[in-house]
């Protein structure tokens, strides 16, 4: 598996577990459980880390074309 894979696939992986912690605390918070402060800061690692991989993923055919020499015009 090469790298551009992985990443494709850590970042499919990133968006479940954002998804799967923010619905965590709508749930909790639906229940009437007030969760604790550090749970609310819980959702920005994964986020951060899909705002990277997403970055990459979206420039990928941009470093591509440039580094095959192909121009568009």
């Amino acid at each position: 598996m090469n790298r551009n894979t992985w990443i494709r696939q850590l970042h499919r992986w990133l968006s479940i577990i954002f998804t799967a912690v923010v619905a965590a605390i709508f749930i909790t918070l639906g229940v009437g459980v007030e969760p604790a402060y550090w749970v609310y800061l819980m959702p920005l690692i994964p986020i951060a880390l899909l705002m990277l991989s997403g970055l990459y993923l979206f420039a990928l055919p941009y470093a591509t074309r440039w580094r095959s020499g192909r121009r568009t015009a």
